[in-house]
């Protein structure tokens, strides 16, 4: 089969590594890519969000399967472009997507089925926004309503950190999408990640996973679009995890169901939990981002067996084949990420490193400049590791990035530590 992968992230690397190891893959193209994925397949200069510019380039390159990797291709409907053009293609539709692209969306489909998730406002005026905030008191999240790139969630601690919050979103810190607003119940807990596979009609759990969100070690500092994380997440015991699937996701995907807009693709759930009940956080319709490093690390060949699979509605007799090992991924980021930082610095150490099915630098933010691994972006690469126990994966994991030289990047030093 020629596979085409949709975006330029350290997903995409993972997805791109994971497919290339299976026996009905031919040819893997990744459009855009970045610098380390040009180094195991073909990659592409292509407008990802022009879906006429998509199928015409799958059209010409004989392609025969679609993964849309990035959540803003898919807010726009690329995948329904696709299918409608006859390609079999891996993500939900422009209105499935809505439960990532619209927070607001998401809290009525909870709402209509009755899934446990935190107390909300939703919000057009700054004002009656601000109102809001001093009727509830903090803690507080305050979160754009539409795509932010991960950022677009402040998890506000005081009345006046929520009330920054809400001023730079009607101000455009986060463009369009900070338009609406969510302002949601402070949830305490464990966070964690579930990754599930839906075609439509069912519903198949692949993993769990761990993120660290923070900057900096200890949790503390900025949200980010992730620094690290690891797979499996103890706290999805087999109880959560059941709890999870009943009382969350196969309320929401019969309502989507219902409202004629069934769900096909990753369905990321976001869950906080407490004394054993998982609540809701957030839908991502996309694989996450550290998340799927390690997912792909554990799953390896069959993660495309079963990406097909779900695509083409074959999810009834899959079955995921689980090892009992643990990986573990660290994400370097450009000093002064998620804020500004610079751009174009070289990194040094790279072609040294193992690249093997316990060992791997999925490139994120690279690019390539006269021979060299360039950054183009906040997060660069992620270093991942996989062992019989999370601590040799970390222990792996962090050996590899002691031999990566690359002084204008930074990383936390305690990935894992809750679960180690």
């Amino acid at each position: 089969m020629n596979i085409l992968i949709l975006g330029s992230g350290g997903r995409e690397h993972a997805l791109a590594w994971a497919t290339l190891q299976n026996p009905k893959c031919d040819r893997v193209v990744v459009a855009p890519g970045n610098a380390g994925i040009a180094q195991i397949c073909e990659t592409c200069a292509l407008d990802i969000m022009d879906g006429d510019a998509v199928v015409e380039f799958a059209t010409s390159q004989s392609i025969d399967f679609v993964i849309v990797g990035p959540e803003a291709p898919l807010a726009v409907g690329v995948s329904d472009r696709l299918r409608a053009a006859g390609f079999a293609t891996f993500g939900p539709s422009q209105a499935a997507a809505e439960l990532e692209a619209s927070k607001s969306f998401t809290k009525d489909v909870c709402a209509a089925v009755d899934a446990p998730t935190a107390a909300y406002g939703h919000f057009t005026d700054a004002d009656a926004a601000r109102d809001y905030i001093r009727a509830q008191g903090a803690p507080i999240v305050v979160k754009a309503d539409g795509l932010a790139a991960g950022k677009g969630v402040i998890v506000a601690m005081t009345e006046a950190e929520a009330l920054d919050a809400i001023d730079d979103m009607f101000h455009g810190e986060f463009g369009a999408a900070g338009a609406e607003v969510v302002i949601e119940e402070f949830m305490d807990g464990e966070e964690a990640s579930f990754f599930v596979l839906v075609d439509g009609t069912d519903v198949l759990p692949i993993g769990t996973a761990q993120d660290h969100k923070r900057a900096f070690d200890g949790d503390i500092g900025p949200n980010t679009g992730g620094m690290g994380a690891y797979s499996p997440a103890p706290v999805m015991t087999d109880a959560v995890t059941q709890k999870a699937l009943d009382e969350i996701v196969k309320p929401t995907m019969a309502e989507m169901a219902r409202r004629g807009t069934p769900f096909q693709g990753i369905l990321f759930v976001g869950l906080m939990i407490k004394d054993g009940q998982p609540r809701l956080v957030e839908y991502n319709v996309r694989f996450g981002d550290p998340e799927c490093q390690v997912l792909m690390m554990r799953l390896g060949a069959q993660a495309f067996d079963l990406i097909q699979a779900c695509a083409t509605g074959g999810l009834t007799d899959a079955r995921v084949n689980w090892a009992n090992d643990h990986a573990l991924t660290i994400v370097l980021a450009a000093n002064g990420y998620p804020g500004a930082y610079e751009k174009g610095s070289v990194i040094r150490g790279l072609d040294t490193l193992p690249a093997t099915s316990c060992d791997m630098v999925f490139h994120a933010g690279t690019g390539e400049k006269d021979g060299d691994i360039i950054a183009t972006g906040g997060r660069v690469l992620a270093v991942t590791a996989r062992a019989d126990t999370l601590a040799e994966a970390r222990a792996r994991a962090y050996t590899t990035t002691e031999q990566i030289d690359w002084p204008e990047g930074f990383m936390r030093t305690d990935i894992g530590w809750r679960a180690l």
